[in-house]
């Protein structure tokens, strides 16, 4: 067996791959013409004999779909490598494939065969082509197209795009292109954005800000200093960090509806570990930046009311929205900025003391609530016991606003299968557009239990209209 390495694209007319196969060479060109390499084996036989998809094979096999890849219907297969599956498992904290729910897992696969043979010889797609949008076997949609170097690519244009690495086999049975990663659909990105005239935002500052050291330095104040320090070792030790601010929300004074509120803090450095960065409210807004230290500070508490995965970026954006709509009034609130436990990552953001960097800032989005929401289309849907149903404006559809401008929260989750938006699992809070249900970048993945089910959406736009939350009736059949 052999190894497949990774490339661009396969140099054409290199050999006859036989099950036993040959080795597909790194750093080649394109070819105009000429025979891709033809396999002489199905897809399911293909994958069968090659270690860098051995993983996949144990996906196809756990959720019992080998008779497609080995079926004679003409389709063209997304191959994940081993190190894709690998990447996949630990950014959704699974230890072994056998921890993927199987309908999840099947719903990943199915999107994985587009239901028509694409190959980057095609004259369809020329050098100067756009994405071509095929049928996948889960019923979304994926986009093929290649740059003009001849790199295949996957939903270019969209929310997340990636490269094939090698492409441009022939099974028997279609066509196969080999990823390094698991790939999914998510809503153009293009159109996320659409601006409205009568939105604005309001911002302000904070009062006071400052950090607090613990150990040795728990008695230091540091109101004066340019940065503010964050750091989590053990919690309260010598290099424990943590940064505090104070803002009056009634300097916020530009009239119109608060839709959206978030923190945003310049960042000076960070190690960007990855790890969580959590945002936390406490109730002691007496405290004054010049007299804080970590002896007498209020401690954060409870659960964070925002995080982020720390990254190399040049601030650090806390969607405080839900924080803001939960208080009974306008008033002052204090924030506490601190690491992931033990992380022991250093990150240092710019304080309203510096004038190389911007200053903390609270920024709200103001729209006019001149608009309004209708709810055209609840007609709920059917989905057969452990399969996946896909939304479109055909079951759910509001009007009143461009469909990137509908903002739906998930106000309650359903009890007997999944709600997924791209490759993210939703949870109550957590948010989607109607751009999402149109492009069908929503679907509903049932969990083979049950005979009904149930998820509860609210709705507004960018412009402070708003609906009350409403249920989606599911029948499990």
């Amino acid at each position: 067996m052999k190894n497949i390495k990774t490339g661009y694209f396969m140099l054409l007319g290199i050999c006859m791959c036989l099950i036993y196969g040959c080795e597909i060479q790194e750093n080649f060109e394109y070819q105009d013409s000429g025979s891709t390499a033809k396999l002489g084996v199905t897809a399911w036989e293909f994958i069968q004999e090659n270690d860098s998809l051995v993983m996949l094979e144990a996906a196809i096999t756990r959720v019992g779909l080998e008779s497609i890849y080995a079926a004679m219907d003409s389709k063209t297969f997304i191959a994940p490598t081993n190190n894709a599956f690998n990447q996949y498992l630990t950014e959704n904290a699974y230890e072994s494939l056998e921890e993927v729910p199987v309908p999840i897992l099947r719903n990943t696969l199915r999107y994985h065969i587009v239901n028509d043979i694409v190959l980057f010889t095609n004259p369809d797609l020329s050098e100067s082509n756009n994405p071509i949008a095929y049928n996948t076997e889960n019923d979304q949609i994926m986009f093929l197209s290649h740059n003009s170097n001849y790199q295949g690519l996957i939903n270019e244009g969209t929310g997340k795009q990636w490269t094939i690495v090698t492409s441009n086999l022939e099974p028997t049975n279609g066509a196969m292109h080999v990823v390094s990663s698991i790939v999914y659909f998510s809503a153009p990105s293009n159109n996320l954005n659409i601006p409205d005239p009568s939105v604005k935002t309001d911002t302000i500052y904070p009062k006071h800000d400052t950090y607090i050291n613990g150990g040795a330095s728990s008695g230091v104040n540091y109101g004066r200093d340019v940065l503010m320090k964050v750091k989590n070792v053990t919690g309260n030790g010598d290099f424990d960090r943590k940064a505090y601010m104070m803002f009056d929300l009634n300097e916020f004074d530009k009239e119109g509806v608060i839709t959206d509120v978030r923190l945003d803090m310049a960042v000076s450095f960070t190690a960007a570990k990855g790890v969580k960065m959590n945002l936390f409210s406490v109730a002691d807004t007496l405290w004054n930046e010049t007299s804080l230290t970590f002896n007498t500070a209020t401690l954060p508490a409870g659960n964070p009311i925002a995080s982020l995965t720390t990254t190399k970026v040049s601030k650090f954006a806390f969607d405080v929205t839900d924080f803001f709509n939960a208080l009974e009034k306008r008033q002052s609130v204090s924030f506490v900025l601190d690491g992931q436990a033990g992380s022991d990552e250093t990150d240092e953001f710019a304080s309203k003391e510096t004038t190389a960097l911007k200053a903390p800032m609270l920024i709200a989005t103001i729209a006019s609530g001149n608009t309004s929401l209708d709810l055209i289309t609840n007609s709920g849907f059917s989905v057969t016991s452990g399969e996946t149903y896909v939304f479109s404006e055909e079951n759910i559809e509001v009007d009143g606003a461009a469909p990137a401008d509908i903002i739906f929260t998930v106000e309650q989750i359903p009890h007997n299968g999944w709600l997924v938006r791209g490759a993210t699992i939703l949870k109550v809070g957590d948010r989607l557009t109607q751009l999402d249900i149109n492009s069908k970048n929503l679907v509903y993945i049932s969990n083979g239990s049950g005979t009904e089910d149930s998820l509860t959406l609210s709705a507004r736009d960018r412009a402070g209209a708003s609906l009350d939350p409403f249920n989606i009736a599911i029948s499990i059949l």
